[in-house]
């Protein structure tokens, strides 16, 4: 039996889809404030369960030969800064116990990109490039490297395990709205009339590091780390894709990074009102402007992972947006009938 963590978020559903459609049989661990309802219909056991209650991971480890560790919080500003400290550092340590306690034969670590430091740009971001909690950018990716440590920690006394670092995920099934899929979102709905077109990021198809996942529980090497990228790309190349995709012009401002820094309050507080995720926040920015040249030879090498083209991703990601849209329940003709 497998036990997935973090079952609700954007990779785990899509994770827990793949190993149904493997046959596996799957223990979907959700916490109790968290709706099991992007499981609907998949063939999974349904654990009530939080990652920072060590008695929790007990109970949803029992019996399980493989876990797959994917909660925590992710944040692109330090508004959580003590929930992630909580959850994407105390919640892997309860985690890495409950694994030991419970005799799981493998534990697959989903970390991130951010784990790492940023070189400067003309070196490769790879799996030899420092973790190092002092320096890397921003609260999440100081959670994830303490994480990480832990994790590495443990793989060194002996336990099995295998660490993913995904980069920028992207992909149909983002039910509970990540970021990245805000910003596209945002852009349907013609809400971008200017745009910050410096700086690039490296995006990856959500499907393609499920799949990546699934290997390096088949195929990787126990206490190793591999890389899960996609295509780097810049905002203005982003932008122009989805024009093409869409039909949709594409942004015609050119807006300085003085004034979007200017205007990220502004955006904070349309997206508090709206009870949205911002697409851009100061640290967001910094991200787009740091290193996004990243090296997955590892992964391609000893796991066999290859993803798919950027464009597709994006494809895919607006009709399943349009799907989305279309079955959503018309609310307005249901107060009418009232």
């Amino acid at each position: 039996m497998i036990a997935v963590t973090g079952a609700t978020g954007h990779i785990g559903n899509v994770l827990v889809r793949q190993l149904c459609a493997m046959g596996e049989a799957v223990r979907a661990v959700v916490p109790p404030f968290e709706s099991p309802a992007v499981l609907d219909g998949l063939s999974v056991e349904i654990f009530r369960g939080d990652v920072t209650v060590p008695g929790d991971m007990l109970r949803a480890f029992s019996g399980a030969d493989t876990v797959f560790h994917l909660a925590g919080i992710i944040a692109i500003d330090e508004s959580r800064r003590e929930q992630m400290e909580r959850v994407n550092v105390g919640g892997t340590v309860n985690v890495l116990d409950a694994c030991r306690a419970c005799r799981v034969r493998r534990l697959v670590y989903v970390s991130s990109i951010h784990a790492f430091i940023d070189p400067p740009q003309s070196i490769e971001i790879d799996e030899t490039t420092a973790i190092d909690p002092e320096t890397v950018l921003g609260a999440y990716g100081v959670t994830k490297a303490k994480a990480v440590h832990q994790v590495f920690a443990a793989a060194k006394q002996g336990m099995d395990i295998v660490i993913v670092h995904p980069t920028g995920v992207i992909g149909p099934y983002d039910s509970l709205i990540s970021h990245t899929g805000q910003m596209i979102r945002d852009y349907i709905a013609g809400r971008y009339l200017g745009c910050f077109f410096r700086g690039a990021y490296d995006f990856v198809d959500v499907r393609d590091v499920s799949q990546g996942l699934i290997l390096a529980w088949k195929k990787g090497r126990a206490g190793q780390n591999y890389i899960l990228s996609g295509s780097r790309v810049t905002i203005r190349d982003l932008f122009s894709q989805l024009s093409e995709i869409t039909g949709r012009q594409k942004p015609g401002v050119r807006l300085p990074l003085w004034l979007v820094r200017l205007v990220i309050p502004v955006e904070y507080l349309r997206c508090r009102i709206r009870k949205i995720k911002p697409s851009v926040t100061r640290y967001s920015l910094k991200v787009l402007l740091s290193n996004s040249h990243i090296n997955r030879q590892k992964a391609a090498a000893e796991l066999g992972y290859q993803p798919r083209p950027i464009r597709d991703t994006l494809a895919d990601t607006v009709a399943w947006l349009a799907g989305q849209k279309k079955n959503a329940p018309d609310t307005r003709r249901r107060q009418r009938s009232r």
